[in-house]
Order: structure tokens, then sequence, then C-alpha cells
């Protein structure tokens, strides 16, 4: 990698710095860019819908919206835990359409410079990265930066569309 690029990735990652949501998932802190980041909500009451993916958990009634749910764990192939007092849904906005995802605990909004950002890790060509934006060092821990653009993909985007239209319940 030439000098020129890598400066131009040290940017990038500098652009990077500012305020994240913290959560906690399977004992791992992850972090959301707070501008993604519309509320954050108890569980409540997840209405189901037929013939979605495992990880879509279905939709809540937002106020009177139809928001669709998707559980970050399962998303993220790792074991389904019991919901506990902490577990609770973030409501992110994704292009146009805003949506629920279930993590185990909310831990707080953490300012991360972006000098305290580092490119993510690779894994080799058969673990896809593309979601991380990238890892932050700040108060002696690693939090893994998500791009929730990138974790929700076009085709996962197409099913929480048509759950929170209810074109799911055929």
């Amino acid at each position: 990698m030439t000098q020129a690029a890598t400066d131009t990735g040290a940017v990038a990652l500098i652009d990077k710095g500012g305020k994240y949501l913290t959560f906690m998932l399977a004992k791992e802190t992850y972090g959301l860019e707070i501008l993604k980041v519309r509320e954050i909500i108890g569980m409540m009451s997840i209405t189901a819908v037929p013939r979605t993916p495992d990880f879509v958990k279905g939709v809540i009634n937002l106020r009177g919206k139809v928001i669709p749910v998707m559980d970050l764990r399962l998303k993220f192939n790792m074991d389904e835990a019991a919901h506990t007092d902490e577990t609770c849904i973030i409501v992110v906005q994704v292009g146009r359409l805003e949506m629920g995802v279930i993590v185990d605990k909310v831990s707080e909004v953490r300012d991360i410079a972006g000098e305290e950002i580092e490119e993510a890790p690779q894994f080799g060509g058969s673990v896809d990265t593309d979601f991380i934006l990238g890892m932050g060092k700040s108060g002696g821990c690693v939090t893994i930066l998500l791009n929730i653009d990138k974790v929700i993909s076009t085709s996962d985007l197409a099913v929480m569309n048509d759950a929170a239209a209810g074109d799911g319940a055929e």
C-alpha cells in the first residue's frame, strides 16, 4: 500500500470520529453512530411475520407506526439469548426505513475521536467485515463500530419493508 493510500485511509477514519451509542451483544461492546439512532425503547410485544428470515423477529407498533424489528444476535450468527430487564430495542434509520434492532443492553453515548479509530481487521476472503466502520479504542476498551447501512443488506431491507407493510403475511 502506498503512503498516499495509507494517508487517505487515515483521513477517512479521522472523519469517522464522533458520538456513538454503545451497547452490549454477547459480552462484546458495539457502537452505532448516534445520528443513525432515533430512540431506545424497552422490550415490548413483537408481532411475528411469517416467511421472514430468523433474524427478523417481526414488527412493533410504536405510537401508531409499524416498525420492523430484527435480532442483531441472530443477524450476526450468534446464539439467541433470553431477554432480560436490560434487553432493549434501538430504533435506527436505515435509508428511508426506521427499524428496530434488539440488543442485550445499551451502555452509553461515547465520544470517540477519529485518531482512536482503527480499520477493521482483515480475516481473509471468507469473512465479510464491510459492515464494520472501524474499531474504536477509548476508555481502555475496544468498541466494534458498526455501519448500520451495511449491516442490513439491500435484500434484508426489502424483507424488512415487506414486514412493515404486512406483505410477509400471505
